[in-house]
């Protein structure tokens, strides 16, 4: 997102009391991409590129599309999309515009590099598309050049590295560059407005920048716009090939043929949902970005384009639980992941705050205390993450094991420079990354990675070592007890408990789990964490009437904007959903699958806090405006996890509606 775009949305929507002005949402649309080039599809017809933390490439900054009847152009942007919709278990996006003077029907599908629209008229009598695409190589929007082909129409804009072409079939009627907002339409108080179709009257109108605005001839009421995304390639054959490439993929048939599936085995539509979402923020190597970058400069949050391994090797471990199920053939994906932990451990051990995730080198961040420093801006919950879903990676195979072993070794004594005499965690940054103190979702993780390792197939004194550590830790933790709310204190912070609720605790269940395959686990203890789970789930509950589920934790003020409470998580109310379905196994107790169903309820299709496009967002208003990173891999992934475990266990239909149980599994 370039700043001109940044500050035309601030200027649309200043003063929203559920959205803030100047970044790039992505509540609504689709993404058309698996693994690779990633791109929004907009409910508006819009096309934007999300791709530049997976590939390094820019691509669209912005795009409006429209069709030409009589001389005049109709933006579809300004015509209420009837339908949109993915096309079964593909990555192809299909979109319906109806109006009075025509109906259109638009498959958009992003192959590897390559995304095509294509737009077919099926009432009406439309004689054109307009195609107004904004590119941004290198991610300026200044300082770059245009060359436009006459013979094959198509256009191709440059930075240094990046360079983007746009094609079309039939060929470009007419093909032109145009002007990007003067410095005085940018501080105008006013939106821009584009395709402004202004010259100056010098002769390099149209050839210094990045706006192309270019007019399609419908052929038999059809046509098709293509651009590709390169890098430093040999121009001349590129042009040829998707100029052919463009002619070859104006066809329906075609493009529905080959459009990259999600192919699962199973029957279930959240299943194919949440695999869907993962490719979509997956690198080419595998490793994944939290979610689609809405706010890249950083002016309300921190970005989301990037690889947390908290995120990421979370996620690596639901899907290898998951695969393990449900036999999806996910195997490539676990080995990506394991090669990619391995390249990116840094010498002590450890992994550092987060990375660009095309090709692991350091990503801007906070939290790399372990990298230049000695204080407590590290987040040490990440890489006992990590250790965990190795430990798991290595129960699969000889071969796996005998690879990750010395990974794994290193990592050990990472953790053991982290973890006190007494047992928790030392000071550190907390999970949500806006606390510091010796956390009990820090500690819960240490616990779950030393007895992963502890139960895994390594050497002999790795395995006795990481026992002993874990036993550490699993007494430690009566450190954090809080006897008048009877629950795990969100953190001791100079000497005093902080007694919050915080949802991150949940990992306490997953970790209590883990420990009992290789130690004992006292009466007293499995009491209280059933007081700690049963607080937490009643203190972090809101309903309100458009929304229900779980908040992050007591006093979260948080992009709340003009709301006094705390918004709901989808990550939070997943994490109570999975965490009460192991909860119900580990004890033998049936009213924790009860409540799994129920907050998982809110999660599913038709539920409060799942999208109709399938994702889930990050956070939701009180009035159900869904907010921040959408989609979000974790909680897609705890979704994905809890269906599982709950199928495994013949628990997934037993109390939801028959309705909610058809559409889950149709």
């Amino acid at each position: 997102m370039t700043l001109r775009a940044a500050l035309d949305d601030y200027k649309q929507h200043r003063g929203s009391e559920t959205l803030f002005p100047g970044e790039r949402r992505t509540t609504t649309g689709r993404f058309s991409g698996l693994a690779g080039r990633t791109l929004h599809v907009g409910r508006d017809g819009s096309l934007r590129d999300f791709s530049y933390p997976l590939t390094g490439r820019y691509g669209i900054d912005r795009s409006r599309f429209g069709v030409r009847i009589d001389g005049e152009v109709t933006w579809l942007d300004t015509v209420t999309a009837s339908t949109q919709r993915y096309v079964g278990a593909t990555a192809l996006v299909e979109t319906t515009f109806e109006t009075e003077a025509f109906t259109l029907e638009r498959l958009d599908v992003t192959l590897e590099d390559t995304h095509v629209t294509h737009v077919t008229v099926t009432e009406g009598e439309p004689d054109a598309l307009a195609a107004f695409v904004s590119f941004a190589p290198g991610g300026r929007d200044e300082r770059i050049g245009q060359l436009v082909y006459d013979e094959p129409g198509v256009v191709e804009v440059y930075h240094r590295d990046e360079h983007d072409f746009l094609a079309s079939a039939p060929t470009f009627e007419s093909v032109a560059g145009q002007l990007p907002e003067r410095l005085a339409d940018v501080l105008d108080g006013a939106p821009a407005t584009y395709p402004n179709g202004g010259e100056t009257g010098q002769y390099e109108d149209g050839r210094l920048g990045g706006y192309v605005l270019g007019f399609v001839p419908f052929d038999d009421g059809s046509a098709t716009v293509v651009s590709q995304v390169t890098e430093r390639p040999e121009s001349a054959k590129v042009v040829a090939e998707l100029s052919d490439q463009a002619a070859r993929l104006d066809n329906e048939a075609t493009l529905r043929e080959i459009a990259p599936r999600i192919e699962t085995g199973i029957d279930c539509q959240t299943v194919v949902d949440d695999l869907r979402v993962l490719s979509v923020l997956s690198s080419a190597r595998g490793s994944r970005m939290a979610g689609p970058d809405f706010d890249p400069h950083f002016e309300y949050s921190g970005g989301y384009g990037y690889t947390w391994f908290r995120d990421d090797a979370e996620i690596a471990r639901f899907l290898l639980e998951t695969d393990a199920e449900f036999d999806l053939g996910l195997e490539p994906q676990h080995e990506h992941s394991a090669a990619f932990y391995a390249d990116v451990q840094l010498e002590d051990g450890t992994w550092p705050h987060r990375v660009w995730p095309d090709d692991g080198t350091l990503a801007p961040g906070w939290a790399n205390d372990r990298l230049g420093g000695e204080g407590i801006d590290y987040q040490a919950d990440q890489s006992a993450s990590v250790l965990s879903y190795l430990a798991a990676y290595a129960e699969t195979s000889e071969k796996r094991r005998h690879e990750v072993e010395p990974v794994v070794e290193r990592a050990i004594e990472g953790l053991d420079e982290t973890l006190a005499d007494d047992g928790l965690p030392i000071a550190c940054q907390n999970a949500w990354e806006n606390m510091a103190g010796r956390f009990v979702h820090t500690a819960a993780t240490f616990l779950h990675a030393y007895a992963s390792v502890a139960r895994a197939p390594f050497d002999t004194d790795l395995r006795e070592h990481s026992a002993e550590q874990a036993r550490r830790v699993y007494e430690g933790l009566d450190t954090l007890w809080d006897t008048d709310r009877g629950i795990y204190a969100l953190r001791e912070h100079d000497g005093n408990l902080d007694t919050r609720l915080d949802s991150s605790s949940f990992a306490l269940v997953d970790a209590h789990v883990a420990y009992a395959e290789i130690g004992p686990i006292e009466d007293e203890r499995r009491e209280r964490l059933r007081q700690h789970v049963d607080t937490t789930l009643e203190g972090l509950y809101r309903e309100t009437d458009a929304v229900a589920g779980l908040i992050r934790f007591e006093g979260d003020d948080w992009r709340t904007r003009t709301q006094v409470d705390e918004k709901i998580w989808t990550v939070s109310t997943a994490w109570g959903a999975n965490a009460t379905a192991a909860f119900a196994t580990f004890l033998e107790d049936e009213s924790y699958y009860e409540r799994s169903r129920e907050l998982l309820g809110e999660l599913l299709p038709d539920g409060s806090l799942c999208l109709e496009n399938g994702y889930l967002p990050e956070q939701v208003f009180d009035d159900g405006t869904p907010d921040s990173a959408t989609p979000l891999g974790w909680p897609h992934a705890l979704r994905l996890a809890t269906v599982a475990h709950l199928e495994s266990v013949g628990e997934l239909q037993t109390s939801i509606s028959a309705d909610d149980a058809e559409v889950l599994l149709e």
